[in-house]
């Protein structure tokens, strides 16, 4: 439990860099460890959820030495892994489980899959369903959720998938496992996610083919150990772009941001909110990359539908606080999938905002929230919960920052499974 930070009349002010992204660093590590040779990070997100990654290839035989941010991993191909000798624990990680249901499923062992109470209520029939067209046996609990089981299994087969929702994590299981399957696999997807996985695949030396909505992969020949650098978070750095924009007085940049346009709704959104936000791109052979810079400034509300969500899924809740300093109302429908995430972040969103004053209300998929808000405590000080989850845990930190009163918040722990030191470079831009 901690006291959260008030900002100053000065406002947040600075130049700053956030930790590497998340979902290239869980990729980086797998890709390496399938790989041949020897492949090499920077930037490496060193977070709980990504470590957990880690961990499994370590408990599957594979060499890797990891300093700071800085990751070797010696790669014999994933026909050397070695069975676990005891379960792989994916501690919080729905990107870990989901992913690895399809890159470990051609494998001649069996392999228990287990996390921890967050992740264990976390739905993953969504994954085994199409992995088991493939030929893929994966046995899950009675809800379909971990505790789990990848069986020995030594053929895959190629399937055509028509994606009933916009999902990288789904998406890219099925491509894993395509890569060993034979003939070829195909997914169509009507509203496009995140395709780290697509560009990781073809910076190791794979094949993979997009063209109009459909995603085609065969069975991949040797793949090459490469040397990856990790862009910048942007749903780390979302929080910050946020701050800048709501706190009066500021002017932040946030540097070396991942701007892949499969992820950067965030800054779609807050432009359509009317935001003035200066991207200074950055010539790179990888992922894109910008410097970033904010100010205060008045925002305004707007409608988020469905098309608007596989973009920036991971930023609505510090979306919905920009919100309630907006004019005007911000609609929010089609995010269903928030309900399922690290916890039901429709209703965590609305029950920590609403403590400070917020007004908002719930709807099935989504929110309505009525902008123009001030922030306040209703008495002496305020108790917020990360409820055990990171990204609703640095949304709190953020509202703080412009609420009148004491806040405190509780579960602050969580906050590391993306960004460890988010408090200490909080405090760092503070005037």
């Amino acid at each position: 439990m901690i006291k959260l930070l008030h900002a100053e009349k000065n406002g947040l002010r600075g130049v700053m860099t956030v930790p590497g992204d998340k979902s290239i660093s869980h990729r980086a590590l797998m890709f390496g460890a399938i790989a041949d040779g020897v492949t090499e990070i920077e930037n490496f997100l060193t977070s709980d959820d990504v470590l957990h990654t880690m961990g499994v290839f370590k408990n599957l035989g594979v060499e890797i030495w990891h300093e700071g941010t800085n990751v070797r991993i010696t790669g014999q191909g994933i026909n050397h892994f070695v069975k676990p000798e005891k379960p792989l624990d994916m501690g919080n990680s729905g990107t870990s489980t989901r992913l690895l249901m399809g890159l470990l499923s051609r494998l001649p062992f069996d392999m228990q899959l287990i996390g921890d109470q967050s992740l264990s209520k976390r739905p993953m029939k969504r994954v085994r369903q199409p992995l088991a067209l493939m030929g893929a046996k994966i046995s899950l609990s009675e809800n379909e959720t971990l505790p789990g089981t990848i069986h020995a299994n030594d053929h895959l087969s190629g399937i055509t998938y028509d994606m009933p929702i916009a999902s990288a994590q789904v998406k890219s299981a099925i491509l894993l496992a395509g890569m060993q399957a034979e003939g070829e696999t195909k997914i169509i997807e009507k509203i496009a996610s995140r395709d780290h996985t697509e560009r990781m695949l073809r910076q190791f030396g794979g094949e993979i083919t997009s063209k109009n909505g459909v995603i085609t992969v065969s069975k991949q020949p040797k793949l090459i150990g490469q040397k990856i650098s990790v862009p910048s978070d942007i749903s780390s750095a979302a929080f910050f772009i946020v701050a800048g924009l709501i706190t009066p007085n500021s002017k932040l940049t946030i540097k070396n941001v991942g701007i892949n346009p499969t992820r950067d709704g965030v800054l779609q959104l807050l432009k359509r909110m009317g935001a003035e936000i200066l991207i200074t791109e950055i010539t790179t052979s990888g992922e894109p990359l910008a410097d970033i810079t904010v100010h205060a400034q008045n925002l305004n509300g707007i409608n988020i539908t469905s098309r608007d969500i596989p973009s920036a899924v991971d930023e609505l809740p510090i979306i919905a606080l920009a919100a309630t300093q907006a004019t005007g109302d911000t609609v929010i429908t089609g995010a269903e999938e928030l309900r399922v995430k690290e916890t039901d972040r429709i209703a965590t969103v609305i029950s920590e905002l609403t403590k400070i004053g917020a007004d908002i209300d719930a709807l099935p998929d989504g929110m309505i929230i009525h902008g123009g808000t001030p922030l306040r405590v209703p008495e002496e000080s305020a108790l917020l919960d990360s409820h055990g989850d990171h990204r609703i845990g640095m949304m709190n930190a953020i509202a703080a920052l412009i609420t009148a009163g004491d806040v405190v918040l509780t579960g602050e722990d969580a906050i590391s499974v993306s960004y460890p030191g988010f408090l200490e470079d909080l405090s760092r831009v503070m005037v």
